[in-house]
């Protein structure tokens, strides 16, 4: 007998895990005999003209900047043209380079600080410097199709990232480029990207981070209640910029537009180096990649501080804090069953490199913000550790 079926019922069961979610069983029937039914159209939002994100100026929107997060980053106002924001800041923001760059598998990052007029930031020898509430550091990561070809025809914008200093303290956003519009991304994203580095096409997938992840790099305590910037350091920032056609130090171009107080002559201000700077000090140029790649973690107040390995520019790098013959906890060695962070004059069995070397989350170094390896700076780490004197320490093979 053949019993036809005009009726079908189907239980679905689902699992809600995000936040506020909840177990649910929903029953619903759906006469076979019927067309699906069209879908209704989503409304669009309407925006609300009380917020402040929706304001109309032309100049930064210092209450949005202060109050909301703008779903749009064009809604800020930082740009005179805000598809494009790598140059024409709005005053009074400016761009501003590092001496020695973050590494972001080959990302180039165009800066920019904006401090509210009237307001400066004051020096400090070694630290952070302390900034003002109200300052807004923006940074735009763009990938290139060639590593070693410059201009924007040969890169793609991929994600802005703001760190606004606020009443409550520092908190990040992150904004995703799509369709020549930055769109906040609170959960994070992975982009693919194929990119070509000295002949070697290299494709991963780039990760933009989420805000929880934002704060494994920016914490300055142990529960991570506190961020803070990384960059923002004297030695990180002093360095030679043309500024209106002239060359002029950045830190004195900073005092002379009353952005900066307290800066001293600059014979005392610490100073570290572009890696491929091959007229600068070795070890300048190693310690200050570290310092920027890797002392924001690896630091007392940092994400990596149970380590015990301390590698800020000013930490002794020949001192056991910084790594020589120093077993770090809870790494096995890997494949190579290494045992110790830094052997001096042995840099091809020193953790320190070897870690840089690897691609595995679980084992590479930084374990966030890089995807693939950065072999010119590994090959710098490596010349620097093998050029240290072999007596500097006594490792235990």
């Amino acid at each position: 007998m053949r019993i036809p079926i005009s009726v079908i019922v189907i239980t679905l069961l689902f699992l809600t895990t995000g936040c506020g979610g909840s177990d649910e069983q929903v029953q619903t029937t759906v006469d076979a005999s019927q067309p699906d039914p069209a879908p209704e159209p989503t409304p669009e939002p309407t925006p609300d003209p009380s917020s402040s994100c929706n304001a109309t100026t032309t100049e930064v929107n210092w209450n949005a900047l202060m109050e909301q997060d703008c779903e749009s980053l064009s809604q800020y106002g930082l740009f005179v043209d805000p598809s494009i924001p790598t140059s024409s800041a709005v005053s009074p923001g400016l761009s501003y380079h590092l001496a020695t760059e973050l590494f972001s598998n080959y990302a180039n990052k165009h800066r920019f600080i904006f401090v509210p007029t009237g307001k400066s930031i004051e020096f400090d020898p070694t630290a952070t410097f302390d900034m003002p509430v109200g300052t807004v550091l923006v940074k735009t990561f763009s990938l290139p199709f060639d590593t070693q070809v410059s201009g924007a025809n040969n890169e793609v914008l991929i994600e802005t990232r703001l760190l606004i200093h606020r009443e409550t303290g520092w908190t990040t956003l992150s904004y995703l480029w799509q369709n020549g519009d930055a769109i906040l991304q609170v959960a994070g994203k992975d982009v693919a990207h194929t990119l070509n580095h000295k002949g070697q096409s290299q494709s991963f997938a780039y990760h933009v981070p989420s805000r929880a992840e934002c704060k494994l790099c920016h914490q300055t305590s142990s529960d991570s209640s506190k961020i803070e910037p990384i960059g923002l350091k004297a030695h990180l920032l002093n360095r030679t910029i043309t500024n209106q056609g002239a060359q002029i130090n950045q830190l004195q171009l900073w005092q002379q537009q009353g952005l900066l107080q307290g800066l001293p002559q600059l014979n005392e201000v610490g100073k570290t180096y572009d890696i491929f700077d091959e007229s600068a000090p070795l070890t300048a140029r190693a310690k200050g990649y570290l310092d920027i790649n890797c002392a924001h973690c690896h630091n007392p107040q940092g994400f990596a501080s149970i380590s015990g390995l301390r590698l800020g520019f000013y930490v002794d790098h020949t001192s056991f804090e910084y790594g020589i013959c120093k077993q770090p906890p809870g790494w096995d060695g890997g494949e190579r069953g290494l045992s110790y962070d830094i052997i001096p004059g042995d840099g091809e069995h020193s953790i320190l490199v070897y870690r840089q070397e690897l691609n595995q989350p679980k084992d590479r170094m930084p374990p966030i913000g890089r995807s693939i390896a950065h072999t010119d700076a590994v090959a710098l780490i490596k010349q620097w550790i093998d050029e240290m004197p072999a007596e500097l320490a006594n490792c235990q093979q």
